[in-house]
């Protein structure tokens, strides 16, 4: 715990320590707290620390969406263009109207099953592990419409893997996985995770060399609090722009079928499901989430120049135990009221 934390020490260290302790919230395995920069709370469960890789299951669709931004910047990917997905360029497919901007919103109209009973029936466990787990691209990209394009919010792992496949083309035309996965690979690094200081940053991808960009990209919790904090400062580093400003700021506007969710990352606003914003009272509007499986977050406040990182393993029924303990951390920092 760092001597000036930016909050009430005690309070701070009493809130952490709730996070490790309480049977209620699952499995905290990594938790970070940054103000201003700065790390001032930092604690792991026993067999896991600094050095260890952690999957952000779902906030990898966070950073696919920062991919995509760069890839708007180079001129290789436009944002109100159709998608040229060559399984959608069929004369009087609807798909190929699907746009980038749809696709990033969570909009695109195909019909994707992210969760429900039994879970292997979803296309979310078909297209990572069973069926479509060799080319989860085509898995995804196969389905038909259900809605009109841009009508319709419905949150969809297989459109993460859709933008993911779209970048790689950008990228290049060849169709050889080795030769897919080194070229994504290496734009990654070298524009988003060297700059950002993301070092032990790793991206799994599937036979077909597609980067499995919704779910499976694995580093520290010290490398995901830079992401996150790389989102706070509005996509620079260090004062060096890694992306147009414009973009983190697009990322964070509401899409305009769900208030709550922006471009491939979560708003402290209310759900078109019906659910409330992500802490109801106790932080600024304009916080902002990547949000993973099984409890992963990085919150992200800038008005209370905040990042809080949470790793771990914490089960449906539990997580709005977890949020509420979360948001007793940000709570603590100056403008966490609107």
């Amino acid at each position: 715990m760092n001597d000036h934390p930016g909050a009430p020490r005690e309070a701070l260290a009493r809130a952490v320590d709730a996070l490790f302790t309480e049977r209620d919230l699952g499995e905290t395995r990594a938790l970070l707290v940054l103000y201003k920069g700065r790390i001032v709370a930092e604690r792991y469960a026993p067999g896991y620390g600094q050095n260890t890789p952690l999957i952000g299951w779902s906030m990898s669709k966070s950073v696919t969406g920062v991919l995509v931004g760069l890839l708007v910047a180079d001129g290789r990917l436009r944002l109100d263009e159709s998608i040229p997905v060559p399984a959608w360029q069929r004369p009087g497919d609807p798909r190929g109207e699907i746009t980038l901007r749809q696709l990033l919103q969570m909009r695109s109209g195909l019909r994707h099953r992210e969760s429900g009973d039994p879970v292997r029936d979803t296309d979310t466990v078909r297209m990572l592990f069973t069926d479509g787990r060799d080319d989860m691209a085509a898995y995804a990209e196969a389905q038909p419409l259900e809605h009109e394009p841009g009508s319709t919010w419905v949150y969809s792992t297989a459109t993460a893997v859709i933008l993911s496949d779209t970048a790689t083309r950008a990228l290049t035309d060849s169709r050889n996985p080795a030769i897919r996965r080194e070229t994504m690979a290496d734009y990654l690094h070298t524009r988003l995770f060297e700059p950002l200081g993301m070092r032990s940053a790793v991206a799994e991808y599937d036979a077909a060399g597609t980067l499995e960009g919704g779910s499976m990209i694995h580093a520290t919790a010290r490398d995901w609090a830079k992401f996150g904090e790389f989102l706070r400062q509005g996509g620079t580093v260090q004062g060096a722009r890694i992306v147009p400003s414009d973009w983190v700021s697009f990322m964070t506007t509401p899409s305009p079928r769900n208030p709550g969710y922006g471009a491939q990352i979560w708003l402290n606003r209310p759900q078109v499901d019906g659910h409330s914003e992500l802490l109801t009272g106790r932080a600024p509007k304009n916080l902002f989430a990547a949000i993973g499986h099984l409890g992963q977050y990085i919150l992200v406040s800038p008005d209370q120049q905040l990042t809080v990182v949470r790793l771990g393993k914490t089960l449906g029924k539990e997580r709005p135990a977890l949020m509420s303990r979360l948001g007793d951390i940000v709570a603590l920092y100056v403008g966490s009221e609107d």
